[in-house]
């Protein structure tokens, strides 16, 4: 693949208004699925079912079979709306929307189409430095999620693959799409708005506890809509549409890609492609997928074997009433409730890691040791596999390694290899901690046996320290550790290194 032409950052942005939009995918935690009586694989507990076991007649599109609406789905989808900020629809309707794709059965996606469940709200976002911004929503509505496909052999991806495999367990399953309208005036901070904009929508979503919204997973998903006008013009420029990109960094860093892209493009002489592009995590670059339809090119009608949704205004009320805080408010009573700074706390929610490191508080750790494993070490292991740092261990686990770092059983160093194992599969902290003995040795004996035999290979060193050079028992000490294999309290061997020095 070419690589394309890129425009200074900078220089574009003098040049071009950037114009973003977001659509995003969220699928609903439900036990069943939207319109059938299958298991949910976005529920935690079906997450690991085998491929094409999770369906039904309905799932397949079998003639004969006909679709029931999710109940518990529905009353999501209104809490969500009113989350959002939205108006609730007193009557909306589902529609067909047809397109030939092998992973719907059918041969078209029940959704809905101009009469969704929830319309015209505002999400309001915090940037770095306090600068708020508030973003407009269009409509979220009701759909069913589509299957899965697997390409085999070339790069993955149907071009070049030798066969694809399809899997239906995720046919049917309940999505909300959240749809924004134009979002202009973001200038040079256009990505950070993207990354801000995800994550306060993911926030939302577990705070109402609809979704498990794991981006790795695909729990939730962002399209994300850029394009370009001169500066000083109002009319649109034409707009791509960067599909299933699957981390908050990933949106920051396709959304600037985009910008450069383009620039390029137009500055050149050349026109925008309307059309799907797909992002490319490795290279960091978007690559031209399938040229975007317009809703004609749908056929959109209405669905004939489903109802109109007609929620009351009790349930609305009711749903309204049972709203959690708000994550903005949420956010400002945990900074203070934790005593962070702005930047101890910026590190907290802008990586994401909010939920994560208010459960390992919960479960007992101080939130200065929970943000500091969660901002640096898990951090670290998440980067190196390409993973939000937010799932990649639970908070009850985190707790109890600092519970064992507090009780003086592992050292800083031992706790990063546990938290190792325990992500590696190998069980709970104590239990890696004995398959893998790496307890602290907390007998002076051994101790003693070690910092004897470390002076004895350096005979001078406690004189050193008797002439007041305490700094010498540095050496001895590095020696100790090294022989203990970090398994002993650096703070414990200095004091024993000390004690020999004054007999």
């Amino acid at each position: 693949m070419a690589r394309d032409t890129l425009m200074d950052y900078e220089k574009a942005l003098e040049l071009y208004e950037p114009v973003l939009g977001f659509e995003i995918h969220v699928e609903l935690n439900t036990k069943t699925k939207m319109f059938s009586s299958s298991p949910n694989p976005a529920n935690e507990e079906f997450h690991d079912a085998a491929p094409n076991t999770l369906v039904s007649p309905v799932d397949m599109g079998l003639p004969g079979s006909l679709p029931v609406v999710n109940a518990v789905a529905v009353r999501s989808s209104i809490s969500l709306g009113l989350a959002l900020g939205c108006s609730i629809a007193p009557s909306s309707r589902f529609a067909r929307k047809n397109y030939f794709y092998p992973d719907l059965g059918k041969n078209y996606q029940i959704s809905q189409y101009d009469e969704p469940i929830a319309f015209d709200g505002s999400v309001r976002i915090e940037l770095e430095g306090g600068e708020v911004l508030d973003i407009p929503i269009e409509r979220a509505h009701m759909e069913e999620d589509a299957g899965k496909l697997t390409h085999v052999g070339g790069s993955g991806r149907i071009q070049g693959a030798a066969s694809s495999l399809v899997d239906y367990n995720r046919a049917g399953v309940p999505l909300v799409e959240i749809v924004t309208r134009p979002i202009v005036g973001t200038d040079h901070r256009a990505p950070e708005v993207a990354k801000a904009y995800i994550a306060t929508v993911r926030d939302i979503v577990r705070s109402l506890g609809i979704s498990e919204a794991r981006m790795e997973r695909g729990n939730l998903r962002c399209d994300a809509n850029v394009s370009l006008r001169p500066r000083g013009q109002e009319k649109l420029g034409t707009r791509t549409e960067t599909k299933n990109v699957n981390s908050m960094r990933s949106v920051e860093r396709a959304v600037k890609y985009e910008i450069q892209r383009q620039a390029a493009i137009l500055h050149a002489g050349g026109t925008i492609t309307q059309e799907t592009r797909h992002w490319h995590e490795d290279t960091g670059t978007t690559s031209p997928g399938r040229p975007k339809s317009d809703a004609d090119d749908y056929r959109y009608f209405p669905e004939p074997d489903l109802l109109p949704v007609s929620p009351s205004e009790e349930l609305i009320e009711e749903l309204r009433a049972a709203l959690p805080e708000a994550p903005a408010a949420r956010r400002r009573r945990l900074k203070d409730e934790w005593s962070f700074t702005d930047l101890e706390f910026q590190d907290v929610a802008n990586g994401g890691l909010l939920d994560d490191v208010a459960a390992t508080i919960a479960a007992g750790a101080t939130p200065a040791a929970a943000r500091k494993w969660w901002t640096g070490e898990l951090t670290r292991l998440a980067n190196a596999q390409g993973v939000e740092a937010s799932g990649l261990i639970s908070p009850g686990h985190v707790a109890e390694v600092q519970a064992l770092v507090d009780a003086g059983t592992l050292t800083d160093k031992l706790a990063r290899q546990v938290l190792e194992g325990v992500i590696a599969g190998e069980g709970t902290p104590q239990e890696v901690v004995d398959a893998r003995g790496l307890a602290v040795v907390s007998d002076d004996t051994a101790l003693v046996a070690a910092i004897d035999e470390a002076l004895a290979g350096q005979p001078d060193v406690l004189q050193k320290i008797r002439d007041g050079k305490v700094q010498a028992a540095g050496a001895i000490i590095g020696a100790v550790m090294k022989a203990m294999r970090g398994q002993a309290d650096a703070a414990r061997v200095r004091e024993l290194i000390l004690e020999r020095a004054a007999q």
